[in-house]
Formats: C-alpha cells, sequence, structure tokens
C-alpha cells in the first residue's frame, strides 16, 4: 500500500488493488465523486469521496474491508458510500439531487459507471430542491439567533453551510437546463443570470469558505444578512416554477 499523494488520482491504483482483494467479483464499481472529481477541490481540506457498488453478496462481505478502510481513511479518504445497483435505481426518486451531483461530478476508477445510466424525475428533482432550500433557510435563522449576531460565528455559519447550497444550486441549473458547470464559481454566476439573484452574495461565501477573505465584522453581518435573504428568495423562485 502507497501512502496518498497530493492528487488523489494518483491512488487510483493501489485503492483499486486493495478493494479488489477484499471484494473481488463482489466489486462492480469504485467511483471518485464530489470535490475531489470536480475543479473545487482544496488540497488538505476537501474530502476525497468514494462510491462504492457491490452486489447483494459483496455487502455481506463488508466487515473484510475494515483494515482497508481504516488505512485509506488516515491518509484522507472518507468513508465510502456503500449502495448496490439496485438500491440506487429505486431510490433515485427519494435522493435525486445528490445523486445528480455524483452523476455530473465523478470519475469511474474501476468497473462499472452505474451514475451514468441513472435519469432522474424532474419533478421529484423540483421537490427537494424545494425541501432542502426551506429547511436550510430555516436552520441559516435559527443560527443567526444562537450567533447573537456575533461575526465571528456568523463567518463560521456561513463556512459550514454554503457547500451544501452549491449542490442545491447545480440541481437548479439542471432542472432548468439539464447542464452544470464543473467549477463552483461559475455555478455562481449562471444562477445569477438563469434566475436573477445576487450571485455577488454567494460568491463572497465562497470566499470565505475557502479562507480568502479579509470582510470587517462589520461587512461580514451584512453578507450574513444578505445571504439569508438570496436564499429566501430562490425559495419563492422554486415554488413558482
Amino acid at each position: 500500500m502507497a501512502k496518498i499523494p497530493d492528487k488523489p488520482q494518483d491512488v487510483f491504483v493501489p485503492l483499486t488493488q486493495d478493494y479488489l482483494k477484499v471484494f473481488g467479483r463482489e466489486l462492480v464499481s469504485l467511483i471518485l465523486y464530489g470535490s475531489a472529481a470536480g475543479g473545487s477541490y482544496i488540497e488538505g481540506k476537501s474530502d476525497i469521496n468514494l462510491l462504492l457498488v457491490l452486489t447483494p453478496e459483496g455487502i455481506d462481505k463488508l466487515a473484510d474491508a475494515f483494515v482497508i478502510i481504516k488505512y485509506w481513511k488516515k491518509r484522507g479518504i472518507a468513508l465510502p458510500l456503500v449502495m448496490t445497483k439496485a438500491f440506487i435505481n429505486t431510490s433515485l426518486d427519494c435522493y435525486p439531487i445528490e445523486f445528480l451531483n455524483m452523476k455530473n461530478n465523478h470519475i469511474l476508477i474501476y468497473g462499472d459507471n452505474v451514475l451514468e445510466q441513472i435519469d432522474v424525475s424532474l419533478e421529484n428533482l423540483r421537490l427537494q430542491i424545494e425541501r432542502e432550500l426551506k429547511g436550510k433557510l430555516i436552520l441559516l435563522r435559527q443560527g443567526y439567533l444562537e450567533a447573537r449576531g456575533k461575526p465571528w460565528q456568523l463567518k463560521n455559519l456561513i463556512s459550514r453551510s454554503f457547500t451544501a447550497f452549491i449542490s442545491i444550486f447545480n440541481a437548479m441549473l439542471y432542472y432548468k437546463h439539464d447542464a452544470v458547470p464543473r467549477e463552483r464559481r461559475d455555478t455562481i454566476k449562471e444562477l445569477g443570470k438563469i434566475f436573477e439573484i445576487d450571485a455577488e452574495a454567494f460568491l463572497q461565501c465562497a470566499d470565505i469558505k475557502e479562507g480568502k477573505n479579509n470582510l470587517s465584522g462589520e461587512e461580514i453581518v451584512r453578507l450574513f444578512k444578505k445571504y439569508v435573504q438570496e436564499v429566501a428568495n430562490l425559495c419563492n423562485i422554486i415554488d413558482s416554477l
């Protein structure tokens, strides 16, 4: 086994070899998804996410993977999502955003590219977008109350909450145009154009997430209020679709 290098792609061969040793023919797919498969990966900060697709018989052998999963977790590989093809096919109505984002941002490491084969219902997608936006709007307002308007706490809240919105933004763009950008900032800019919202507020939130901002306390408070207002605007937009 090799130590994990700077680029996730450099561990594909030893990673595949380790999983094949455990699961053999029961390994259907090994897929990298998320920021490590796209343009928003930040070395040392971003998670390296894996989708592990097994046969039903492979699911019964999960305990055999304890050692390699522990090994790779120490080297920056997150615990894998473990599914069967049947589970994926019967869950597209429940989790269209999650599967759509994996489909649009993944690299096949080994086996059958099960993500390329999926197709989500637009109505199921719209419903989940609405549910996710409204749920996160409620949490942001609760977070504001808990922070009592303190800038450093609001800054942390922006950083913790922001990544989840990118997945929702991508889903909204897919709903409208059946295509999404690969870069986080391109997603935000396109969202602003298509839905006529203030993209600059979300771009500033991206700066905070990436540690690139130097805003004062007052500026952070104003940004947070604008952040919440634009999320509320998106809720109204998705209601009208």
